[in-house]
């Protein structure tokens, strides 16, 4: 098969295309021949040397494909040969195959592309697990998405929006609040203004329900000082560092809830849970267009480096491998 290597830790001219045997699926696995892969802010921290794959996953990067079912392994009983299906990863995905723990598979929603596919798992996943079931963000609660032009913010303002949540979501360029007010969002320009006194303003002091983080120790004092009471806090980057300091006592006299996770060392098990309620829950959003993913940009796999620049300098959504 083709794959993209990571030669060295370095910039995105440290990706090399080179040949290497298919994989072979073990039992409750399935072979997927790729035709997408989702590219993601883990995997230019894993190429950079700061994010390696968890012990027993492939050295090659990629969080999430969708393509055909090749083959399966002992014990598979969902999935048969010829099936077109989306899954999420520890590694592998840019790569013209790849093998995939069945549970972690889903059936490519109706309507969609593969490509459009290859950009669900990793930011659906993410958002799912930590806005609905770690944040337990209800209908009519708001939100705070802080990168709201990423491809986790995009998914969270959809699905948040799609449940009836308000939602508030900072970017950095006027192009970018204006992608974000397009998905229904109110915007903030965290570089001409501050969120947290734009959110006070905003709600008469009361604050927001959930908040949903990327950036870390930076923000981590104003995000505080933006939750409403019972509010929570999820954190799931740290973009800006992770050294922070804060008014704990306030977490005690608003009742405030800090949390956060990581998917990519999640359980097998752990995943496909997340998986079955995405798909009750989520699919048919997908499949009724009134969710969809975010394509920014799409290359074909030998210029994966290229992919990793278009990432590196910022975009809208979703960037995304051809195989």
């Amino acid at each position: 098969m083709r794959a993209i290597e990571i030669s060295e830790p370095g910039g995105p001219e440290v990706l090399r295309l080179v040949e290497r045997p298919d994989p072979v699926p073990a039992a409750g696995e399935v072979l997927i021949d790729v035709q997408a892969a989702g590219v993601n802010r883990p995997d230019a921290m894993q190429r950079s040397g700061n994010y390696p794959p968890p012990r027993g996953a492939s050295d090659i990067p990629g969080l999430e494909v969708a393509g055909r079912v090749a083959a399966v392994g002992a014990g598979v009983t969902r999935w048969r040969e010829g099936d077109m299906v989306t899954a999420l990863l520890s590694g592998g995905g840019y790569a013209s195959r790849a093998v995939a723990p069945e549970p972690q598979c889903l059936p490519v929603p109706d309507g969609l592309t593969a490509i459009e596919a290859a950009a669900l798992p990793e930011t659906f996943f993410t958002v799912w697990t930590n806005v609905f079931d770690r944040g337990r963000l209800k209908p009519g609660e708001t939100l705070l998405v802080h990168g709201g032009a990423s491809g986790i913010g995009t998914t969270a303002i959809q699905l948040a929006r799609a449940f009836g949540s308000p939602v508030f979501a900072t970017a950095g360029s006027e192009e970018r609040c204006a992608a974000v007010e397009a998905l229904g969002a109110t915007p903030i320009n965290y570089r001409t203004e501050d969120f947290a006194a734009r959110l006070e303003k905003t709600t008469a002091g009361r604050g927001v329900d959930v908040i949903l983080d990327i950036v870390g120790g930076p923000y981590l004092a104003k995000n505080i000082a933006s939750l409403a009471r019972d509010g929570r806090l999820v954190m799931i980057g740290f973009m800006g560092g992770t050294d922070a300091s804060f008014n704990a006592r306030q977490i005690i006299l608003r009742r405030l809830t800090i949390t956060g996770s990581t998917l990519r060392i999640r359980t097998i098990q752990e995943k496909g849970a997340i998986a079955r309620q995405l798909e009750e829950h989520v699919w048919p959003l997908l499949a009724r267009g009134e969710v969809k993913p975010i394509i920014h940009a799409t290359f074909p796999l030998e210029r994966a480096s290229d992919a990793h620049r278009a990432l590196d300098q910022g975009h809208v959504g979703k960037i995304v491998l051809t195989v």
